[in-house]
């Protein structure tokens, strides 16, 4: 067992490394599990958890939107990126089934902009190569080379 002071020590510690930067549950156990013992780690991020600090269905959220408005990218990728950052697949999955019929449209609109950018550099097929390994559907690209 531990102390109210060593639980409100380390509390602060994770606090701060949250509130640094928005964090998954995942990579403040990953950051802490070595100098928090593993029953108080768990009580300070469910405190922190039901504070609101730590929340992984927004954390999807706000990168999936972060990705998009920065990098023209496939869906596969972002999910990936989010991925590794140790967000539960469901959160992921649930975001992009709410999200389908926007996220189809960008995931077309970044193929679009990916093509006509590498297209004057290379032959369709190398461009079309290029694609499907970023993550983009035959489907996308049977769209593209339609217009």
């Amino acid at each position: 067992m531990y102390t109210v002071e060593e639980f409100d020590e380390n509390k602060t510690k994770v606090m701060s490394y949250v509130l640094y930067k928005k964090r998954t549950e995942y990579e403040v156990r990953k950051k802490f599990c070595s100098t928090i013992e593993e029953n108080m780690l768990d009580d300070i991020i469910e405190y922190i958890k039901e504070a609101g600090y730590i929340n992984d269905a927004e954390y999807v959220k706000k990168l999936f939107n972060e990705y998009m408005n920065l990098k023209s990218m496939s869906i596969r990728e972002i999910k990936n990126k989010i991925y590794a950052k140790g967000v539960y697949v469901d959160y992921i999955e649930d975001y992009i089934s709410e999200n389908r019929e926007m996220l189809d449209e960008y995931e077309l609109n970044s193929a679009r902009k990916l093509y006509e950018k590498k297209i004057k550099l290379s032959e369709p097929k190398k461009v079309k190569v290029y694609l499907l390994n970023k993550g983009f559907t035959q489907d996308v690209l049977d769209k593209i080379e339609k217009e």
